[in-house]
């Protein structure tokens, strides 16, 4: 028997409705044949209202705690997903991370899954029975529950696909698929039918929400086509393809703009001169696994006297306690600053076609915005915008790679 993977979200758990509409999807894969795992995030704003209660007991809540609360959220979303499948005449049980087999690596907060012990759902499975999982969440070295940061549900989904030998991973979201831009920023933007892994990777790194990177380089690595659908629609649908694909076509295109609100620009600066900024710097944000993006810095009579660098806000807590170890430890001078905005077009062959870069320059000069930090690469280029112009730049650049043209041209195109 085939194996199928659905991941929803939590937005399509957040109310009962809902809920049984979930079902009713799992219902039809599991009727059509196919054996079916059902990985769940938390509902709706659970996990903010979970941090929030958490912080208002303490401004230091501990990392292990927080992590036990957490995964409260997923927990109860996989026990009532199942609760509806029974409901529907489904045999249904529901499986934490732990219990599903997922064993997690790394700190509190911030877990990567190490391995998967399937045993425990492919008994299930065998018995007939739609199994449910906790996503976000594993069993450490010493048995305590590891959440996996941000993107964990998406990441688990793939890693049990993967684990299963499933014939597909499907993405349950409140959009249609992969759009060329944010819709409700960009009105005339489109669903993509394919996206390229590499593409898609660096999308939901430098903002998309519909699917967080790490699944999606782990679904490359694998093989593993993922298609992401409405979940109360089912209409559009967006396959992010197993493999890139090496079609000459494909070589230097602009497939979408994306855009993140939640990044804040750091930028520390060197008070005695012995002190190496930059091994001092990212050695101290990557041994708290805090990742950073745009690294730049400024060299005065041969040495490093400024380095910044973006980081996501989810991170803020982390970065500002490292930022007071930094100006502690070493002297250095410190600033944050949470009103920049990042925006980025996303393709490939991107340092090959230079004038993509003038053109976004261009667009964004037409609105008298003039962006200060830059990123290049292959498949990106990002630049940080103030906040407040963010939307307006979205839609500036968006029309000028005619990304929501009805015949889009050869460099705008998503691979087909």
């Amino acid at each position: 028997m085939t194996t199928t993977v659905l991941k929803f979200g939590g937005t399509s758990l957040a109310t009962t409705e809902k809920i049984r509409r979930v079902a009713a999807i799992a219902h039809g894969t599991h009727t059509g044949g196919a054996a079916t795992v059902v990985v769940v995030s938390a509902r709706g704003k659970t996990t903010d209202d979970l941090i929030a209660a958490a912080t208002a007991l303490t401004d230091a809540p501990s990392a292990r705690e927080t992590d036990q609360l957490l995964a409260t959220g997923e927990n109860a979303s996989a026990a009532l997903v199942a609760l509806a499948l029974l409901d529907r005449g489904v045999p249904a049980v529901s499986l934490t991370g732990p219990q599903a087999g997922i064993l997690a690596a790394g700190p509190h907060g911030a877990g990567m899954i190490a391995a998967v012990d399937p045993q425990r759902i492919t008994a299930h499975l065998a018995r007939g029975r739609v199994v449910v999982v906790a996503g976000f969440q594993g069993e450490g070295d010493d048995g305590d529950i590891v959440t996996l940061g941000r993107g964990g549900s998406d990441t688990t989904a793939v890693a049990l696909a993967v684990e299963l030998g499933a014939r597909a991973c499907e993405i349950y979201t409140d959009v249609d698929g992969v759009f060329t831009a944010d819709p409700r920023l960009v009105p005339t933007a489109r669903v993509l039918p394919t996206v390229d892994p590499l593409v898609m990777a660096e999308m939901a790194f430098s903002g998309a929400q519909v699917m967080h990177s790490r699944a999606v380089e782990l679904a490359s690595v694998h093989g593993l086509d993922v298609l992401v659908r409405n979940t109360m629609t089912g209409a559009g649908g967006t396959t992010i393809l197993g493999r890139s694909s090496d079609m000459i076509e494909t070589r230097g295109f602009i497939a979408a703009v994306t855009h993140d609100r939640a990044v804040a620009r750091v930028v520390l600066r060197r008070g005695r001169r012995e002190v190496d900024l930059v091994t001092a710097v990212l050695g101290a944000f990557a041994r708290a696994a805090v990742p950073v993006d745009m690294l730049a810095w400024h060299t005065d009579r041969g040495a490093v006297d400024q380095v910044g660098f973006a980081v996501h806000r989810g991170q803020l807590v982390a970065a500002r306690a490292l930022l007071r170890q930094l100006a502690t430890t070493h002297g250095l001078g410190t600033e944050l600053d949470e009103g920049v905005g990042k925006l980025s077009v996303v393709g490939t062959g991107l340092l090959n076609r230079p004038e993509f870069l003038a053109r976004m320059l261009a667009a964004l000069a037409t609105i008298d915005v003039a962006p200060d930090w830059f990123a290049t690469a292959q498949s990106r280029i990002s630049v940080l915008v103030p906040a407040s112009r963010l939307t307006e730049a979205v839609i500036a650049v968006h029309r000028e790679f005619e990304l929501d043209a009805d015949d889009l041209p050869v460099e705008s195109m998503t691979l087909a």
